[in-house]
Protein backbone atom coordinates (compact mmCIF):
# COMPACT_ATOMS: atom_id res chain seq x y z
CA UNK A 1 0.00 0.00 0.00
CA UNK A 2 1.42 3.54 -0.86
CA UNK A 3 0.52 6.72 0.75
CA UNK A 4 -0.43 9.39 -1.40
CA UNK A 5 -0.68 12.99 0.02
CA UNK A 6 -3.43 15.12 -0.44
CA UNK A 7 -2.47 18.76 -0.38
CA UNK A 8 -5.82 20.87 0.22
CA UNK A 9 -5.10 24.60 -0.66
CA UNK A 10 -8.19 25.04 2.04
CA UNK A 11 -7.59 26.23 5.63
CA UNK A 12 -7.73 23.31 7.82
CA UNK A 13 -9.20 23.38 11.38
CA UNK A 14 -6.52 21.41 14.29
CA UNK A 15 -7.25 19.67 16.92
CA UNK A 16 -6.98 22.42 18.92
CA UNK A 17 -9.48 24.54 16.92
CA UNK A 18 -6.63 27.01 15.47
CA UNK A 19 -7.29 27.24 11.65
CA UNK A 20 -5.72 27.88 8.41
CA UNK A 21 -2.53 25.61 9.16
CA UNK A 22 -1.65 22.64 6.59
CA UNK A 23 -1.84 18.70 7.97
CA UNK A 24 1.44 17.82 9.64
CA UNK A 25 1.50 14.68 6.96
CA UNK A 26 3.21 11.83 8.00
CA UNK A 27 6.94 11.50 7.15
CA UNK A 28 8.10 8.43 5.76
CA UNK A 29 9.28 6.19 8.45
CA UNK A 30 6.04 7.62 10.42
CA UNK A 31 4.23 6.44 7.61
CA UNK A 32 5.90 2.65 7.50
CA UNK A 33 5.10 2.53 10.97
CA UNK A 34 1.19 3.17 10.78
CA UNK A 35 1.08 1.24 7.72
CA UNK A 36 2.21 -1.53 9.44
CA UNK A 37 0.52 -1.17 12.56
CA UNK A 38 -2.96 -1.06 10.76
CA UNK A 39 -1.85 -4.31 8.87
CA UNK A 40 -0.27 -6.00 11.89
CA UNK A 41 -3.80 -5.05 14.22
CA UNK A 42 -5.97 -6.34 11.26
CA UNK A 43 -4.39 -9.95 10.79
CA UNK A 44 -4.01 -9.94 14.92
CA UNK A 45 -8.16 -9.30 14.88
CA UNK A 46 -8.59 -11.84 12.18
CA UNK A 47 -6.13 -14.69 13.54
CA UNK A 48 -7.78 -14.29 17.27
CA UNK A 49 -11.12 -13.94 16.08
CA UNK A 50 -10.92 -17.12 13.38
CA UNK A 51 -9.23 -19.13 16.33
CA UNK A 52 -12.32 -18.73 18.50
CA UNK A 53 -14.86 -19.44 15.94
CA UNK A 54 -13.04 -22.60 15.14
CA UNK A 55 -13.21 -22.98 18.91
CA UNK A 56 -16.21 -22.01 20.33
CA UNK A 57 -18.13 -20.79 17.87
CA UNK A 58 -18.48 -17.66 18.70
CA UNK A 59 -16.59 -14.02 17.48
CA UNK A 60 -13.79 -12.53 19.71
CA UNK A 61 -16.00 -9.44 20.44
CA UNK A 62 -18.55 -11.80 22.10
CA UNK A 63 -15.39 -13.80 23.76
CA UNK A 64 -14.43 -10.48 25.18
CA UNK A 65 -18.03 -9.73 26.44
CA UNK A 66 -17.47 -13.10 28.37
CA UNK A 67 -14.28 -12.26 30.15
CA UNK A 68 -15.93 -8.87 31.00
CA UNK A 69 -18.88 -10.83 32.67
CA UNK A 70 -16.61 -13.62 34.34
CA UNK A 71 -14.06 -10.50 35.98
CA UNK A 72 -17.72 -8.58 37.47
CA UNK A 73 -18.94 -8.94 40.91
CA UNK A 74 -21.04 -11.97 40.67
CA UNK A 75 -21.08 -12.03 37.31
CA UNK A 76 -23.25 -9.25 36.00
CA UNK A 77 -23.20 -6.06 34.61
CA UNK A 78 -25.31 -3.01 33.48
CA UNK A 79 -25.68 -3.17 29.88
CA UNK A 80 -24.85 0.57 29.57
CA UNK A 81 -21.68 -0.65 31.69
CA UNK A 82 -20.86 -3.23 29.63
CA UNK A 83 -21.10 -1.35 26.13
CA UNK A 84 -18.67 1.54 27.82
CA UNK A 85 -16.14 -1.01 28.58
CA UNK A 86 -16.67 -2.85 25.42
CA UNK A 87 -16.67 0.26 23.35
CA UNK A 88 -19.43 -0.93 21.30
CA UNK A 89 -22.77 0.37 20.74
CA UNK A 90 -25.72 -0.65 22.83
CA UNK A 91 -27.33 -1.35 20.28
CA UNK A 92 -24.30 -3.87 18.76
CA UNK A 93 -24.20 -4.80 22.80
CA UNK A 94 -28.11 -6.06 22.35
CA UNK A 95 -27.59 -8.17 19.34
CA UNK A 96 -24.51 -9.66 20.76
CA UNK A 97 -26.18 -10.37 24.56
CA UNK A 98 -28.85 -12.09 22.13
CA UNK A 99 -27.14 -14.06 20.53
CA UNK A 100 -25.09 -15.05 23.66
CA UNK A 101 -28.38 -15.84 25.18
CA UNK A 102 -29.67 -18.19 22.33
CA UNK A 103 -26.22 -19.63 22.98
CA UNK A 104 -27.32 -19.94 26.52
CA UNK A 105 -24.16 -18.40 28.03
CA UNK A 106 -25.81 -15.22 29.11
CA UNK A 107 -29.00 -14.00 30.50
CA UNK A 108 -30.70 -10.48 30.93
CA UNK A 109 -32.18 -9.23 33.80
CA UNK A 110 -34.46 -6.13 34.53
CA UNK A 111 -32.79 -3.44 36.95
CA UNK A 112 -34.90 -3.53 40.42
CA UNK A 113 -34.47 0.28 40.72
CA UNK A 114 -34.24 1.10 37.22
CA UNK A 115 -36.82 0.12 34.75
CA UNK A 116 -35.09 0.81 32.35
CA UNK A 117 -32.12 -0.99 33.48
CA UNK A 118 -31.20 -4.05 32.07
CA UNK A 119 -27.76 -6.39 33.60
CA UNK A 120 -26.26 -9.11 31.60
CA UNK A 121 -25.29 -11.92 33.76
CA UNK A 122 -23.07 -14.52 32.84
CA UNK A 123 -24.37 -18.04 33.17
CA UNK A 124 -22.50 -21.14 34.59
CA UNK A 125 -22.81 -22.74 31.21
CA UNK A 126 -21.19 -19.65 29.56
CA UNK A 127 -18.61 -19.89 32.50
CA UNK A 128 -17.78 -23.84 31.01
CA UNK A 129 -17.28 -22.54 27.84
CA UNK A 130 -15.39 -19.54 28.57
CA UNK A 131 -12.87 -22.23 30.99
CA UNK A 132 -12.85 -24.08 28.47
CA UNK A 133 -11.89 -21.24 25.83
CA UNK A 134 -9.57 -19.63 27.07
CA UNK A 135 -6.40 -21.71 27.22
CA UNK A 136 -6.64 -22.11 23.61
CA UNK A 137 -7.39 -18.19 23.11
CA UNK A 138 -4.31 -17.57 25.41
CA UNK A 139 -2.08 -20.19 23.02
CA UNK A 140 -3.31 -18.28 20.73
CA UNK A 141 -2.32 -14.82 21.60
CA UNK A 142 0.96 -15.87 22.94
CA UNK A 143 1.57 -17.60 19.31
CA UNK A 144 0.62 -14.14 17.38
CA UNK A 145 2.24 -11.72 19.63
CA UNK A 146 4.45 -12.43 22.56
CA UNK A 147 6.18 -15.36 21.00
CA UNK A 148 7.40 -13.40 18.04
CA UNK A 149 8.77 -9.72 20.66
CA UNK A 150 11.63 -9.70 22.99
CA UNK A 151 10.71 -9.35 26.73
CA UNK A 152 12.11 -5.61 26.23
CA UNK A 153 9.79 -5.32 23.21
CA UNK A 154 6.96 -6.68 25.29
CA UNK A 155 7.71 -3.94 27.75
CA UNK A 156 7.99 -1.46 25.21
CA UNK A 157 4.94 -2.42 23.77
CA UNK A 158 2.58 -2.16 26.89
CA UNK A 159 4.19 0.77 28.07
CA UNK A 160 3.06 2.29 24.18
CA UNK A 161 -0.44 0.87 24.02
CA UNK A 162 -1.38 2.56 27.46
CA UNK A 163 0.22 5.78 26.18
CA UNK A 164 -2.01 5.77 23.08
CA UNK A 165 -4.94 4.63 25.24
CA UNK A 166 -4.46 7.42 28.13
CA UNK A 167 -4.13 9.65 25.42
CA UNK A 168 -7.54 9.12 23.75
CA UNK A 169 -9.69 8.14 26.86
CA UNK A 170 -12.02 10.59 26.57
CA UNK A 171 -11.52 13.27 29.33
CA UNK A 172 -15.06 14.71 29.04
CA UNK A 173 -18.19 13.43 30.66
CA UNK A 174 -20.54 14.64 28.05
CA UNK A 175 -18.65 13.31 25.13
CA UNK A 176 -20.33 12.02 21.73
CA UNK A 177 -19.30 8.10 22.19
CA UNK A 178 -21.02 5.29 20.24
CA UNK A 179 -20.88 3.21 23.53
CA UNK A 180 -22.78 5.97 24.99
CA UNK A 181 -25.65 6.07 22.54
Amino acid sequence: MEYVEYMDTASTATADGEGSRSPRWLDDEEQRTWLAYVHASTLLEDFLDRQLQRDAGMPHVYYGLLVQLSAAPRRRLRMTELAKSSKITRSRLSHAVARLEKSGWVRREDCATDKRGQFAILTDEGFEVLRQTAPGHVHAVRQALFDRLSPEQQKSLGEIMRIVAEGLQPKEAGADLPWLR
